[in-house]
C-alpha cells in the first residue's frame, strides 16, 4: 500500500512539473525571439553588413593605390671565385586613376543602390519571417484547440460504449450494437493520438521559426482570434503600388540596370592616370677582397592618357545589352504590379468570403452544441439510438474543425493582404 502511493505522489508530482516547467509566450514574444534568433534574419544581418561594407569610395575607385617593393640579390661568379656582387631594390609607389569617364561616381551610385538593395531584402526577409511565425503560432493554437475537440468527442464516444455495454448487459442491445460503439470509440482514439502528433509537430515548427532547440514547449498565452475589418481596393491597391516590399526592390533593381548602362557607356571615354613613387637600390661588389658600393635613388612621375578608339565594337555591344537588361527589368516590373494586382484581388475577396463563412460556421457551432446537449439527454434516456447520438456527434466534431479553420483562414487571408501592401510589420500582431 505505501509503495502504492508512493507511486501516485511521484506521478502527480512529474505532472504537475510538467505543466509548470511550460514557458507563457505570447505573439509579441515571439516575434521578438524569432527577430533576434531567426536564421534567415541572421544571415540577412551579414549580409546587409557586407554591403555596407563595400559601399565606400575606396571600392567604387576613388583612391589611389599604393605599393611597397623590396627585392634582393646575390651573384658568384664561377670562373672566378673572388668575385662576388649583392644588391637590393626597395620603392614606393603610387597609382591613381584620375579619370575614366566618370565611372567612379557611378560605381558609388550603384554600390548605395546594392546598400538599398540589401536593406530592402533584409526587410523583405522581416517580412516574410513575421508572417510565418504569426501563421505558425496560430497554427499550434488551431491543433491544439482541434486536439481538445478530439478529447471532447473521445470522451463522449468511451461513455457511450459504457452506457450501450450497460443496455447490452439488461438485454436492451444486442453485440452488434455494442461492437459498433466501440469502434466509433477507438477510431475518436487514434484521432486524438494523432492530434497531438500533429501538435508536437506544430510546435517544432514554431521553435524553428524562434531559433530554439527542438522539443522546446511553450505554453500559448494568446487566443485564436481576429479583430477583422473592412477593406477598400482602391486603397489597399495604392499601398500596395507604394509599400509593398517585393515592388520596392524591384524600384532599386531598376535603378542599378540603368547605372550599368551608365557604366558600359564610360568605357567610351579616355582614362587618366598618374603613377608615381620613389625607388632605389644599393650594389655591393667584392673583387678580390676589395668591396665597393654603388648607390641610386630617385622620384619619378608618370601621367598618362589612354583612349582605346577601337575595340571590335564590343563597348557598343554592352551598351545595348545592358539597355536590353534594363528593358528586361522593366518588363518584369510590370509583371510583378500585374501579378501583385492579381493576388489583391484574389486575397481581398477570399478574406470577405471567409468572413461570411466564419459567420455560417459559428451559427453552425451554436447548432451543433445545442443538438448535442438535447441528443445527450435523449440517448441517456432511451428516446434516441446509439448510431443518431453518434451522427450528432460528428456533426458537432465538424462544427468546432469547420469553425477553428474558419477562424485560421480568415487570419491568414488577412495576412496575405496586409503582406501586399507593406503593412505586416507595423500590424497589431507584431506590436
Amino acid at each position: 500500500m505505501i509503495n502504492r502511493h508512493f507511486i501516485y505522489i511521484l506521478l502527480i508530482f512529474v505532472l504537475a512539473f510538467s505543466v509548470f516547467a511550460q514557458e507563457p509566450l505570447s505573439l509579441s514574444e515571439s516575434l521578438r525571439l524569432a527577430l533576434e534568433k531567426n536564421y534567415d534574419i541572421r544571415v540577412g544581418n551579414i549580409d546587409e553588413t557586407i554591403a555596407k561594407t563595400n559601399n565606400s569610395w575606396g571600392k567604387a575607385g576613388l583612391l589611389p593605390t599604393v605599393d611597397f617593393t623590396l627585392s634582393g640579390s646575390h651573384l658568384l661568379d664561377l670562373d672566378n671565385s673572388d668575385w662576388q656582387q649583392q644588391s637590393a631594390t626597395g620603392g614606393v609607389t603610387l597609382n591613381w586613376l584620375l579619370f575614366n569617364g566618370f565611372s567612379v561616381h557611378i560605381q558609388k551610385q550603384k554600390l548605395e543602390q546594392l546598400e538599398d538593395l540589401s536593406n530592402g531584402n533584409s526587410s523583405l526577409l522581416i517580412e516574410q519571417t513575421i508572417q510565418a511565425v504569426i501563421l505558425s503560432y496560430y497554427n499550434v493554437l488551431l491543433q491544439q484547440q482541434q486536439k481538445d475537440a478530439f478529447n471532447n468527442i473521445r470522451s463522449l464516444s468511451l461513455d457511450r460504449y459504457k452506457q450501450v455495454q450497460e443496455r447490452k448487459n439488461l438485454g436492451a442491445l444486442v453485440t452488434y450494437d455494442v461492437l459498433q460503439a466501440k469502434n466509433a470509440w477507438l477510431e475518436d482514439e487514434a484521432r486524438f493520438l494523432q492530434q497531438e502528433a500533429t501538435c508536437h509537430n506544430a510546435m517544432r515548427t514554431l521553435d524553428y521559426l524562434m531559433g530554439f532547440p527542438e522539443d522546446n514547449i511553450f505554453n500559448l498565452v494568446d487566443s485564436l482570434r481576429i479583430d477583422w475589418k473592412q477593406y477598400d481596393y482602391s486603397t489597399l491597391k495604392d499601398q500596395m503600388l507604394s509599400d509593398n516590399r517585393m515592388l520596392r526592390n524591384k524600384y532599386i533593381q531598376q535603378y542599378i540596370l540603368n547605372s550599368n548602362v551608365k557604366i558600359a557607356r564610360t568605357d567610351m571615354w579616355p582614362t587618366i592616370s598618374l603613377r608615381t613613387g620613389f625607388d632605389g637600390d644599393r650594389i655591393r661588389t667584392d673583387s678580390n677582397g676589395a668591396w665597393a658600393y654603388s648607390d641610386s635613388k630617385g622620384f619619378f612621375g608618370t601621367l598618362s592618357l589612354t583612349w582605346n578608339l577601337f575595340s571590335g565594337g564590343n563597348k557598343n555591344r554592352a551598351v545595348k545589352i545592358a539597355k536590353m537588361d534594363r528593358e528586361i527589368g522593366q518588363i518584369e516590373l510590370e509583371a510583378l504590379q500585374h501579378s501583385l494586382a492579381i493576388q489583391l484581388t484574389t486575397h481581398l475577396e477570399q478574406y470577405n468570403v471567409n468572413k461570411k463563412l466564419l459567420d455560417v460556421e459559428t451559427e453552425a457551432l451554436q447548432t451543433a452544441e445545442l443538438n448535442l446537449q438535447i441528443s445527450k439527454e435523449k440517448f441517456r434516456s432511451g428516446a434516441i439510438s446509439s448510431f443518431n447520438y453518434r451522427d450528432v456527434q460528428l456533426i458537432y466534431l465538424n462544427a468546432v474543425l469547420g469553425r477553428l479553420q474558419s477562424i485560421y483562414s480568415l487570419i491568414e487571408s488577412h495576412l496575405e493582404l496586409l503582406r501586399l501592401t507593406g503593412g505586416i510589420v507595423s500590424s497589431r500582431y507584431s506590436n
